[in-house]
């Protein structure tokens, strides 16, 4: 019904903002990773979503298209209401959470507070193969990059490292520098352990 909401920035908190719309202020839930998206300025646009219950109207703003699209297809999977897509996304960029999917990375979505291991496993069997279809993701050059992390893994495990610490650190490396290669993230989680 409502797709965006354009005018004068009024108030804006990480986990809200209200936009002053020809006098009437509309009151938008955000995520972490679109209030670091707002410019500084008293102009904004966002592009939203209405979600209708019998007791609440609430908005949902988001800075890209692509986070609402992200945003609509979380709360399409049973058991992942709104807040717990709104915190997926704050804990994550659109592009992680979409490629994390897209892998079948259970671990990346179940790092997510609120998230526990068969919600994370239906989040990826639900929504995998429309986001391949979606975003058209090559499942070749997506799980290129898990190999690297696999093969850092194993190779940190040789070195005689606690697989989950280990785990923990490349995943850390991985959301810094997606395309870091397999020296890269030894060296890096060399660094760390």
């Amino acid at each position: 019904m409502i797709t965006h909401i354009q005018g004068k920035l009024t108030d804006k908190n990480p986990t809200h903002v209200v936009i002053d719309c020809n006098g009437v202020g509309y009151l938008l839930n955000i995520s972490l990773h679109t209030y670091s998206q707002i410019p500084e300025g008293e102009h904004l646009k966002l592009y939203t979503h209405l979600q209708v219950k019998e007791d609440s109207h609430t908005l949902y703003g988001f800075s890209s298209l692509a986070e609402r699209e992200i945003f609509r297809l979380l709360i399409s999977v049973s058991g992942i209401g709104s807040s717990i897509a709104r915190t997926m996304l704050s804990s994550l960029t659109p592009k992680q959470v979409r490629e994390g999917i897209a892998t079948g990375d259970v671990a990346l979505i179940q790092s997510i507070k609120g998230i526990g291991a068969k919600t994370a496993q239906r989040v990826i069997i639900e929504l995998k193969d429309k986001i391949i279809k979606i975003y058209d993701i090559d499942e070749v050059s997506v799980s290129q990059g898990n190999t690297n992390k696999d093969e850092a893994l194993s190779a940190l495990e040789v070195l005689g490292f606690v697989k989950k610490q280990a785990e923990r650190v490349v995943d850390k490396i991985m959301i810094a520098q997606p395309d870091a290669n397999v020296e890269t993230i030894i060296k890096q989680a060399l660094k760390n352990l």
